[in-house]
């Protein structure tokens, strides 16, 4: 098995999130050592110039993110990003963190089922969601929040403009776990 793919593989599954050394040894089943000289293969092959991507160290994590040299290219594609119109994921996160601000990322990705590390991104640059705040628990993350230009995209005057959703009393005690489908 090439443990550089591996690894490469395990950098584009945490993304943003970055992963520890300490992990990727429990993961790989490597040494500190091995580690470290995997590492350092990894780096050189992606110096090469048909690469866009290099592996960096914040922190305790190791990520990947792109070449600074091409960013210019990077811009052009948030800038035609900005102009899009609202995506049902973007419409869907704005509803839930309208809806429960302030609220984590992780929050947001456990309501939706999915990761929302991208559509979040986009709300930012839009200017239709906010930091507000740090979180208490474990790690302290980012609270979110919607702003003015929220309100103003969707004429609304305040939050309590949203319209109001009413949970029945059947749905909050669903079970999520359980199927409605049986084996036979």
């Amino acid at each position: 098995m090439n443990l550089k793919a591996v690894l490469e593989g395990i950098l584009f599954v945490v993304g943003d999130e970055g992963i520890s050394k300490d992990k990727l040894i429990e993961i790989l089943g490597i040494s500190e050592e091995e580690l470290s000289n995997l590492i350092s293969q990894y780096c050189n092959d992606l110096k090469s110039d048909d690469r866009g991507l290099q592996l960096e160290k914040f922190n305790q994590s190791y990520k990947l993110i792109t070449k600074k040299e091409h960013s210019n290219y990077y811009q052009k594609l948030v800038d035609a990003e900005v102009s899009d119109a609202l995506s049902p994921a973007a419409l869907e996160t704005l509803a839930i963190i309208a809806y429960n601000e302030p609220i984590t990322r992780l929050m947001v990705d456990e309501i939706r089922g999915v990761s929302s590390i991208y559509v979040m991104r986009k709300l930012l640059l839009k200017n239709l969601i906010k930091e507000v705040g740090r979180s208490e628990i474990a790690g302290r993350p980012k609270l979110y929040g919607v702003t003015d230009q929220f309100l103003d995209y969707f004429g609304l005057k305040s939050l309590d403009d949203l319209p109001k959703i009413e949970v029945t009393e059947e749905e909050s005690e669903k079970d999520l776990f359980t199927s409605k489908y049986t084996e036979e």
